[in-house]
């Protein structure tokens, strides 16, 4: 057994033995059914607004230290839903029903609320909305103030960079905008090119994954989104002739489009009131389809070979050969999208979320789209070296969400690393 061999088994062990305290911390010792019903919102998944996520304070930086690099990846903020059919599906099938009289006056109300909704996404879908951008000018705000070391430095050089998605842009642009604000030195660099989308945004892959894969994991999300999902009582609620739901309403579907929409009320600072048709346990199952489609599509999951997280290793490669380059104080910031924010904490293994899980029944226990990949999500890496005059090795630490995370690589001062270590634990990850 070679030694670049022997480095990976003994970080894959330590990963194992970090793994449950990570996660336990992450989730607050409650299942996901008590998460949600502490807060429906969280139901949303992918789509829960950021600011909903405890924080904690950041551990204090080493003595002889100084942070000199902040290298980043993180997801647009809360956006307008990207289907027209999102919104209008339902109105539309409610207004059939009203035509009909098949409305109960809950149902009548429901369609009015659905109604005004529609009407301000016109020309609007996946924009970012006024939340997304508030939710941008905190982190860029809390980063400024949590590494004051690098922020205030004269002269401060900001590379950042945007996939061409236009929520994307206006995102990286409330950071900079925020940052700017913080040091009117810095010298701000924007760009967002087809030229960077092979790392920010690498095309989904196909090529080299078996589609049998795809096909069964597709199957089984779908056969089991059918299983947990219940809408017979909010059935009786909207419609007061159930035949006529027999013969005109697909009736999963449905619950599914108002719980998105009453969900995505959070990304407009809207009311929760069409939440209050959902009970608990109907939201938790309907977030059980959400989280299991981005297991199976993005994430390590053994049901596809844990090969799709890797279809972004050019991000990886590139947050590791950009850090090589950097000798002076300086930033670099990427904006993307939560597709590729998982698949990088996949890579990355942060606090477990590299998970693989068989039993899918389980898979709930130990991974959770909403702590995972809200709305404008992101990770941080922090580099530090010693402080003039001083001997010591390169160190990093990494925040997942704002958290101090782990990593499966040794450590005797965590949340502190060695870069050489993580440098080269990665390094050899790529390369097998």
């Amino acid at each position: 057994m070679n030694t670049t061999m022997k480095t990976i088994i003994c970080s894959l062990l330590l990963a194992c033995s970090v793994t449950v305290s990570a996660q336990e911390a992450r989730f607050s010792g409650k299942s996901a059914l008590e998460e949600i019903a502490a807060d429906k919102f969280l139901a949303a998944g992918n789509m829960a607004d950021y600011d909903r996520l405890p924080r904690t304070a950041l551990t204090p930086t080493p003595k002889g230290y100084e942070p000199y690099y902040l290298s980043h990846y993180g997801r647009h903020g809360a956006r307008y839903m990207l289907e027209e059919n999102d919104y209008a599906m339902p109105v539309e099938l409610l207004q059939k029903a009203k035509q009909a009289g098949k409305l109960t006056p809950t149902g009548d109300k429901v369609l009015a609320k659905l109604d005004s909704m529609l009407k301000t996404t016109k020309d609007r879908l996946g924009d970012l909305t006024a939340v997304g951008l508030r939710q941008h000018h905190g982190i860029a705000k809390r980063m400024a103030q949590n590494f004051p070391e690098i922020f205030k430095t004269p002269n401060l050089p900001i590379h950042s960079v945007s996939t061409t998605s236009i929520r994307a842009i206006i995102s990286m642009m409330a950071e900079c905008e925020e940052l700017q604000g913080a040091n009117p030195t810095a010298r701000i660099y924007n760009d967002a090119s087809k030229a960077d989308m092979y790392y920010m945004n690498h095309p989904a892959p196909r090529q080299g994954m078996p589609s049998r894969d795809i096909m069964r994991a597709m199957q089984k999300q779908s056969a089991m989104s059918d299983s947990v999902r219940h809408p017979e009582r909010l059935m009786q609620t909207l419609f007061n002739d159930q035949h006529w739901v027999y013969l005109n309403v697909t009736t999963g579907p449905l619950m599914g489009k108002i719980a998105d929409i009453a969900l995505n009320m959070q990304s407009h600072d809207g009311d929760a009131w069409l939440l209050e048709l959902f009970t608990p346990e109907e939201l938790h199952s309907l977030w059980i389809s959400n989280n299991l489609y981005w297991y199976l599509m993005y994430s390590n999951a053994p049901q596809t070979g844990g090969k799709l997280p890797w279809n972004q290793k050019y991000l990886l490669q590139n947050i590791i050969e950009t850090a090589d380059t950097v000798s002076q104080k300086q930033v670099s910031l990427r904006f993307g999208h939560d597709t590729v924010v998982l698949p990088l904490l996949c890579m990355l293994d942060l606090d477990g979320s590299g998970v693989s899980v068989e039993n899918l029944n389980e898979l709930d226990k130990t991974f959770r789209s909403y702590y995972l990949i809200p709305t404008a999500c992101n990770v941080q890496f922090i580099f530090y070296r010693p402080k003039k005059g001083k001997q010591g090795d390169t160190l990093v630490k990494v925040l997942f969400n704002e958290r101090e995370a782990r990593m499966p690589v040794a450590t005797d001062n965590w949340p502190y690393y060695k870069w050489a270590d993580v440098r080269q634990y990665y390094l050899d990850k790529l390369k097998n």
